[in-house]
């Protein structure tokens, strides 16, 4: 990902600014909402190699002068499911992408909930964003950074 980083501030103007946002690695929580009271179900159990990777090469290209973190901030989102077969595909979807051991129990834990309410309730996935701010520095601008550092 530094690699990627080098060439999106090769492509960027002069003071231009990329913006960085991705899930932040805190495990996703999976409820219901019904009649406006919510009921936890489970966490999701991600791996976070990979965004702990990505926060690693952020902090080189900062350190090493190429962007200077001008914000950095974290935000709650919020996903609404109607149906269980949406929740499926979902799920399926991101266990297959990050190779992560069958959700089944999530599915079962879910399925129940909404059969207790009819069909009535909304699944709900909850999880912060982490968005981050990256200025470009310029030669000058690195020089005077790596000389403060």
């Amino acid at each position: 990902m530094v690699h990627a980083l080098h060439e999106a501030r090769r492509v960027l103007k002069p003071g231009g600014v990329l913006i960085d946002l991705r899930p932040a690695a805190v495990h996703r929580q999976v409820g219901v909402i019904r009649a406006g009271q919510s009921q936890r179900l489970g966490a999701m159990r991600e791996k976070f190699d990979d965004d702990y990777a990505a926060n690693r090469a952020v902090a080189e290209v900062v350190r090493q002068g190429l962007f200077k973190l001008e914000r950095r901030i974290r935000f709650d989102c919020r996903r609404t499911m109607d149906s269980l077969a949406e929740f499926r595909a979902w799920l399926d979807e991101f266990v297959t992408l990050d190779k992560l051991p069958s959700h089944n129990w999530l599915i079962e834990r879910v399925s129940q909930a909404l059969h207790e309410d009819g069909g009535k309730a909304k699944i709900v996935i909850t999880g912060p964003l982490d968005l981050g701010v990256l200025k470009k520095r310029e030669l000058g601008e690195r020089k005077k950074a790596a000389g403060s550092a």
